[in-house]
């Protein structure tokens, strides 16, 4: 097949997305991504194609809506939305996060499901993927206030969960403080101590190194795409988007490694530090972020380094950028000045933070290139994890658990190497991720019948 009849294929298939899908842009861009890819492999592999894998890999196994009554420390009531999307359970139980953010509506959610369907498996872990939040701001709002929401929200949500049916974890704007309160209030309705949960506090059920494994994840797999050039983390300067939980434990993992880390941002804006974020900056931002829920322009103002208000920091000068922060954040004008400032690779710590425009400015650079659904499959892999032990009814030691992700994430780079294109030193890791993680769930639907 020509790739114009390839093209064609992938409008066609696009057309019958976006009409059981209106107005969805953000999960139409995540399965455009995706079957772009597949589509050639399905057509080479016709028992994909005659079972329709893609197409029933695309609409969830199920889509729970519900309101969301609390009331604030004024004593009104206030009402959200809450949602669960639970796309597809081949290979294990739903497992994805829980999103609290104004942004959160029924296309984001189903974007990031379908991701985290893809995520899920190429970490070999056996998790199928779902994803749910609400529209619900934890920003401003008062301990008390953020309590009361996530028992209202859990009160519905515990009818839909359960340790072998669907595992939530944490997401933007669902820390430790959300997960504690979602748990105890699980607890309370079901009187049962379950790893229903995970991102859970280390003396309940937690596992150590969670908060920390997605940006060390990300680290770890720019790691082993460097190896491949025979190169590594150390003297790379680097540029990180976000401050949250992500972005904290990429600037330690990557300063541990010997990279030089010269960003953060938030929604305000970002710094640009030319000295480097090292061990006593950084303790700095989580004191700001997590304990005094600041903003970032705090840090400029500390240390005396350049602030730019409602810009991102693409635009500062690095060897290696490392998305961290939301979707879209990255775009082709971001894109294209990383690769004319010289940046070598790019590993994707948040979910689809590069537009379809952005990418293939990566791809026409040859450049590394870490897709969200390889690069940051570091938290739910030791989400994965924390279940295991939660089954068990046993802890491993954090050395234990780093060995773990690190050898998970070696492994989802291998499966990327084994599924990629190659040309010289360049490999397709987009490509190689969709595939690795298409054919394991493909394989067990298929195993499975029509479900």
């Amino acid at each position: 097949m020509t790739n114009n009849a390839y093209d064609s294929l992938v409008k066609e298939f696009m057309a019958k997305i976006i009409a059981r899908n209106p107005g969805e842009e953000e999960f139409h861009q995540a399965v455009e991504e995706v079957v772009t890819t597949i589509i050639p492999f399905v057509e080479e592999n016709p028992k994909y194609k005659a079972a329709k894998i893609l197409e029933r890999i695309a609409e969830p196994e199920r889509v729970i809506l519900f309101r969301i009554p609390w009331k604030d420390d004024k004593g009104e009531i206030q009402i959200n939305k809450g949602y669960r999307i639970e796309m597809n359970s081949a290979i294990g139980p739903y497992k994805g996060g829980l999103r609290f953010h104004p942004t959160v509506n029924l296309g984001v959610l189903k974007f990031l499901a379908y991701e985290q369907v893809f995520k899920n498996s190429l970490t070999t872990l056996p998790m199928g993927g779902g994803k749910g939040g609400s529209d619900f701001d934890p920003k401003g709002k008062s301990d008390n206030e953020v309590m009361a929401f996530c028992q209202s929200f859990m009160t519905e949500l515990s009818r839909h969960i359960g340790p072998d049916t669907d595992i939530p974890a944490g997401d933007i704007g669902v820390g430790g403080r959300e997960i504690g309160f979602l748990f105890g209030q699980y607890k309370r309705i079901r009187n049962e101590f379950t790893g229903v949960l995970t991102g859970k506090g280390r003396e309940w059920g937690g596992s150590l190194i969670r908060p920390q494994a997605t940006g060390y994840g990300q680290v770890y797999f720019a790691q082993e795409m460097l190896k491949t050039r025979g190169d590594n983390m150390k003297g790379k300067i680097c540029t990180v988007s976000g401050s949250g939980n992500v972005a904290q434990y990429a600037t330690e993992k990557a300063t541990e490694l010997g990279g030089k880390v010269v960003t953060l941002s938030d929604s305000a804006g970002f710094i640009y530090d030319p000295n480097g974020i090292d061990v006593e900056k950084l303790a700095f931002v989580m004191d700001l972020k997590n304990v005094k829920r600041g903003r970032i322009k705090e840090y400029a103002d500390k240390y005396g380094c350049e602030y730019y208000e409602g810009k991102r920091p693409w635009g500062i000068k690095c060897d290696v950028a490392l998305p961290s922060a939301t979707q879209n954040e990255v775009d082709e004008e971001d894109a294209k000045t990383l690769i004319a400032n010289g940046c070598l690779l790019v590993s994707e710590g948040a979910n689809m933070p590069s537009s379809p425009a952005a990418i293939e400015v990566y791809q026409n650079a040859r450049i590394m290139y870490g897709p969200g659904k390889a690069a940051n499959a570091g938290g739910v892999a030791v989400s994965g994890l924390e279940m295991s032990q939660n089954s068990l009814r046993f802890s491993w030691t954090r050395e234990e658990v780093d060995a773990k992700l690190q050898q998970i994430m070696k492994d989802i780079h291998a499966t990327c190497l084994k599924y990629g294109p190659k040309e010289g030193d360049y490999i397709d890791y987009v490509t190689g991720a969709n595939i690795g993680g298409f054919v394991k769930v493909a394989d067990a639907m298929m195993a499975q019948g029509y479900v």
